[in-house]
C-alpha cells in the first residue's frame, strides 16, 4: 500500500514539474525553475515558504537606495568636521609664507652692510695709465744703463775721462730721479711701482670686505632664494660665484677686478630683492593684523 502511494506521488510530480531532485534524509525538492509546483511540493513536505520574503538581490538594491537617500549636505558636514575649515587653511598658509619671508630676511640681511665704493674700485688704475707708467719706467732704466755704460767705458780708457765723468754724473742724477721723494718734485704722475701697489691694496681691501660680508655661512648663495622677487638672480653668470659662496671659498678666489665687480653686481641685485621681500613681509604682517591673526604677524628676527 505504501509502495503504491510513493509511485503515485512520483507520477504526479513528474507530470507537474519534471524530474525531482532527491537528497538524502529528506523528501524530494522540486526543480528551482518551477513556481507553483515548488509551492505545492513545499506544502506537501510541510516547509512553508513566506510569500513576502525578499530575495537577496532585492535586499542589496534596497541597501543601495537607502545609501543614496543620504542628503549631500550631511556628507559635506561630515567632511568639514573631519578636515580643517578654509579659514584655518588660509591662516596656516599665511603663517608659513611669513615664516619663509622672515627666514630670508635673517639670512640675507648682511647685504645692507655692503660698501659700494670699496667694491666698485673707482680709483683702480686703468690699463692706459699702467702702460704709460711702464713706458716711463723703461725709459728711466734705459737712460741709467747708458750713463753707466759711458762711465764704465771711461774706466777702461775707451772714452776720455771727462766724458766718463759726465756719464757718472748723469747716472747719479737718473738714479735720484727714481727715488719717490725726489720724483714728486718735478712730476705728479705715479710711477709704475706705485700703480702696482695701489692695485694690490685695493684688491686686498675688497677681498677683506667680501670675506666680512660672506661670513662663515656664505651670503649670495642664500640670497639666491629670493629669485622669485628678482629674476635677475637666476642669471647664469652668477652661478660660479654662487658655488664658491656655498663652498665658503669665494673671497680667496677673487683675484681680479672683474671678479669683484661681478660680485658687486650680484649684491646689488640681491639688495633689490631684499627690499621687495621686506616690503612683502610687512604687508603680510599688516594683513594678518587686519584679520585678527596676531600669531601670524611677527617682527623680523634681530640681526646677529
Amino acid at each position: 500500500m505504501a509502495e503504491n502511494e510513493n509511485v503515485r506521488q512520483r507520477t504526479i510530480d513528474t507530470a507537474r514539474g519534471g524530474e525531482p531532485l532527491l537528497r538524502r534524509g529528506r523528501p524530494a525538492d522540486p526543480h528551482p525553475e518551477t513556481g507553483d509546483a515548488g509551492r505545492v511540493a513545499g506544502a506537501a513536505t510541510g516547509a512553508e515558504v513566506p510569500a513576502n520574503r525578499p530575495e537577496r538581490g532585492a535586499t542589496a538594491s534596497a541597501g543601495r537606495l537607502e545609501t543614496d537617500d543620504i542628503p549631500a549636505s550631511d556628507e559635506s558636514v561630515k567632511e568639514s568636521s573631519t578636515g580643517e575649515s578654509p579659514q584655518n587653511i588660509e591662516k596656516t598658509l599665511a603663517e608659513s609664507r611669513q615664516r619663509k619671508l622672515r627666514l630670508m630676511l635673517r639670512q640675507c640681511d648682511r647685504v645692507l652692510l655692503m660698501d659700494f665704493d670699496l667694491l666698485a674700485m673707482n680709483g683702480w688704475p686703468d690699463n692706459y695709465t699702467m702702460a704709460e707708467a711702464r713706458r716711463s719706467r723703461d725709459l728711466w732704466l734705459f737712460s741709467a744703463l747708458i750713463a753707466a755704460a759711458v762711465f764704465l767705458s771711461g774706466l777702461t780708457g775707451f772714452v776720455p775721462a771727462w766724458i766718463a765723468g759726465g756719464g757718472f754724473g748723469a747716472f747719479v742724477i737718473i738714479l735720484l730721479l727714481g727715488v719717490p721723494a725726489v720724483r714728486r718734485i718735478y712730476t705728479t704722475k705715479p710711477s709704475y711701482l706705485d700703480l702696482i701697489i695701489t692695485r694690490q691694496r685695493m684688491l686686498r681691501e675688497a677681498r677683506q670686505h667680501v670675506a666680512h660680508l660672506e661670513g662663515s655661512d656664505g651670503l649670495i648663495w642664500q640670497c639666491a632664494r629670493m629669485a622669485d622677487f628678482n629674476p635677475a638672480l637666476k642669471n647664469t653668470r652668477f652661478s660660479h660665484l654662487l658655488r664658491l659662496s656655498e663652498s665658503r671659498s669665494l673671497s680667496r678666489q677673487l683675484t681680479r677686478r672683474e671678479h669683484v665687480r661681478l660680485y658687486l653686481i650680484c649684491l646689488l641685485e640681491a639688495e633689490k630683492a631684499y627690499s621687495r621681500v621686506q616690503k612683502a613681509f610687512f604687508e603680510g604682517n599688516q594683513e594678518a593684523l587686519d584679520r585678527g591673526w596676531e600669531e601670524v604677524a611677527a617682527e623680523p628676527e634681530p640681526r646677529t
